[in-house]
């Protein structure tokens, strides 16, 4: 599972562990989610100008996956990602209606900076 860091310590806190740090594919944007708080990043999959955003893979097993779904906060959710060398995974996505008011914060290349 990939990971966005205002949910850390809700992963650390389950001992989930950190598999690696990775980037996805070239086709995703990073944007600062207007509105959250704390504040938030959302990706989203792109057809075009798309580039690799910083990642994270946490090993997150299936007796959490139901606890830590109900502390996602709107407009973030789950879904798959693809990774830069090819695997898609269950990480953090962002519901599309949120991205029009959204700040592309895709050059800063991931959400630690």
């Amino acid at each position: 599972m990939v990971h966005n860091i205002t949910l850390n310590s809700q992963l650390t806190k389950r001992s989930i562990r950190l598999l690696r740090s990775t980037h996805t594919a070239e086709n995703y944007h990073l944007n600062d989610l207007p509105g959250t708080t704390p504040p938030k990043s959302g990706w989203h999959r792109v057809v075009n100008n798309g580039t690799v955003i910083d990642n994270e893979v946490w090993d997150m097993p299936p007796q959490y996956v139901g606890d830590f779904l109900a502390l996602i906060p709107s407009p973030l959710g789950l879904g798959k990602q693809e990774l830069f060398d090819g695997p898609w995974v269950a990480g953090f996505i962002c519901e599309g209606h949120t991205l029009d008011a959204a700040l592309n914060m895709t050059s800063y290349d991931g959400w630690r900076t």
